[in-house]
């Protein structure tokens, strides 16, 4: 079993000496562009004691001893370098999957972040979705399978129609692009009965991007009763879908409206004495 390196320990250092030899020539801002090119340079220099790049010391790895080496950097509490997610990530080894519904929350992030969109994950997301009670796991479950919603939607329509995290699948069903007249009906009939969940609604609607939705969506914004952010999403998602609502209104009165106000309003000019 090769040694777990701390890849990203030894860039620091390089990185500290560097930057204390050139110090006056750069300004802040023009490190933060300087810094990840040295990095990349890191990755592609040879490592005297170790005989190859960072680059290199994954790459000779095995699938097996690849997938191993990321679990046992969790476990020993190792920086985990970017030079190993790459190689991971260019590779996703059939050993990557199982380590999703792993009971180790960092090992499983790191392993959802590093499958993507691959479709064999797609098992295991939604069991994550449907049993974690970790909710930044889920989050980046569902931000994975919206990116996969066209392939993914049966399911998704499932877990909807038992009333498994509804919202999720919700937002996943939003990302669908090939028209789904059962997509279409969910969407509407929970915008319709959205109540104060209107604005993520409107959103889901806009998302979609079916036009059919435009008359509710007019209906809606034109009533007295909504307040000024659901007016601004409204808005948003009709103008999402090619419509255009034209009707002035007053919000002056509207409490979210004047947080608004409150919020962006410049601070005093200091050079005013």
């Amino acid at each position: 079993m090769k040694k777990l390196i701390d890849f990203d320990g030894l860039f620091d250092e390089r990185l500290a000496q560097y930057m204390q030899e050139n110090a006056k020539k750069y300004t802040e801002k023009q490190w933060e562009t300087i810094i990840p090119r040295l990095y990349k340079k890191f990755g592609e220099t040879v490592i005297a004691r170790l005989g190859t790049t960072p680059q290199g010391y994954y790459a000779a790895m095995d699938d097996k001893v690849l997938v191993e080496t990321l679990v046992r950097h969790t476990q020993e509490d190792v920086p985990v370098s970017d030079f190993l997610c790459r190689e991971i990530e260019q590779r996703r080894p059939d050993g990557l999957f199982s380590l999703i519904l792993c009971e180790n929350q960092q090992l499983a992030l790191f392993a959802v972040n590093l499958a993507g969109e691959d479709q064999r994950a797609d098992s295991a997301y939604f069991t994550i979705i449907g049993t974690s009670g970790d909710e930044e796991l889920k989050d980046a479950v569902c931000d994975r399978l919206k990116a996969a919603a066209d392939r993914v939607k049966e399911q998704a329509k499932a877990f909807y129609e038992k009333g498994t995290d509804r919202e999720r699948m919700l937002e996943i069903l939003s990302r669908v692009r090939a028209r789904d007249e059962k997509v279409f009906e969910i969407l509407m009939r929970e915008f319709k009965e959205s109540g104060e969940n209107l604005p993520m609604r409107a959103s889901y609607l806009a998302a979609y991007g079916d036009e059919r939705a435009l008359p509710v969506l007019l209906d809606t914004i034109d009533r007295d009763d909504i307040n000024y952010l659901e007016f601004q999403e409204l808005k948003f998602a009709i103008e999402a879908l090619g419509g255009e609502y034209t009707t002035p209104r007053d919000f002056s009165d509207d409490a979210y409206y004047q947080e608004v106000r409150r919020q962006s309003a410049l601070p005093p000019s200091e050079d005013k004495k």
